[in-house]
């Protein structure tokens, strides 16, 4: 993979071993890498959160080291917001597969990571927490969508992966699997990345492994993360929200974040 300016690609791509994928990060040049833009057709996102808005912007100036995406996602959560199907909509929501192409590979995945680089505004209020984007989503077909909010109803059939702040900027990992120092934040761009393997039916030898700026910060094995040979990966659930449900999680006043180079690799295949 090619590198420009100061932007470590390892961080959206945190391994050199994989098989195909895409990306609308113009930094990444590889042979096996599909360049698209951020675009809804592009990159198959579908089921979009009708009361909010995902616009693509040139976002501001940032403060960092990194080199900045020239557009980006903008993600508004106005004063008040709780989630994008409150009474003050904030945030936004979709699924994304990625281009047909790789949508087609995921269908005999085993092993796959999505990454994006995100932003938040200056002076960003935490409040109590909040959703980032959740990065995979998978089950037996379309079961696997819908697999948030406590659903309960065929959970063995559906799993989702998300990451989620929490007060004073802590962040956790926040997951619906089968039953079975300084908080300051400056206009700098932030990469995630989500690695999730497939574990074998009948053996709990599944993996899920969450990466910032190329630091492994999270790493789970032994996970049964499907319980049915159909379960898959289906792709990235892109939604994004402060809460929680009460107003004490609400956004305390207008916000912006901005989201970009989104990222998908495909590591293993059966």
């Amino acid at each position: 993979m090619a590198k420009r300016n100061t932007l470590d690609l390892s961080h959206l791509i945190p391994y050199s071993d994989f098989i195909t994928g895409f990306t609308t990060c113009e930094l990444i040049d590889h042979p096996n890498i599909e360049s698209v833009i951020l675009d809804d057709h592009q990159l198959g996102i579908h089921k979009v959160s009708s009361a909010t808005t995902h616009h693509v912007v040139q976002p501001p100036a940032s403060s960092g080291s990194t080199a900045a995406p020239k557009a980006a996602w903008e993600a508004f959560y106005p004063e008040g917001s709780i989630n994008p199907g409150g009474e003050i909509p904030g945030g936004f929501g979709f699924y994304l597969t990625g281009p047909s192409s790789f949508a087609k590979r995921l269908e005999t995945a085993s092993e796959a990571t999505f990454s994006y680089r995100l932003m938040l505004q200056e002076d960003w209020e935490w409040v109590k927490g909040g959703k980032l984007l959740e990065f995979v989503l998978g089950g037996v077909n379309d079961l696997a969508y819908g697999c948030t909010g406590g659903r309960e109803d065929k959970r063995c059939q559906c799993f989702d992966l998300r990451a989620m702040w929490r007060a004073n900027a802590v962040g956790e990992l926040y997951a619906y699997l089968p039953l079975t120092g300084d908080n300051a934040t400056q206009l700098s761009w932030v990469s995630i990345a989500f690695r999730v393997k497939l574990n074998d039916v009948g053996s709990a030898n599944g993996e899920i492994e969450l990466w910032v700026d190329g630091n492994s910060v999270i790493k789970v094995d032994e996970l049964t993360i499907r319980t049915n040979d159909s379960g898959r990966i289906k792709g990235m659930h892109f939604q994004t929200f402060f809460g929680g449900h009460g107003k004490d999680w609400a956004s305390p006043k207008d916000q912006r974040a901005w989201f970009s180079d989104v990222t998908g690799v495909i590591s293993r295949s059966y």
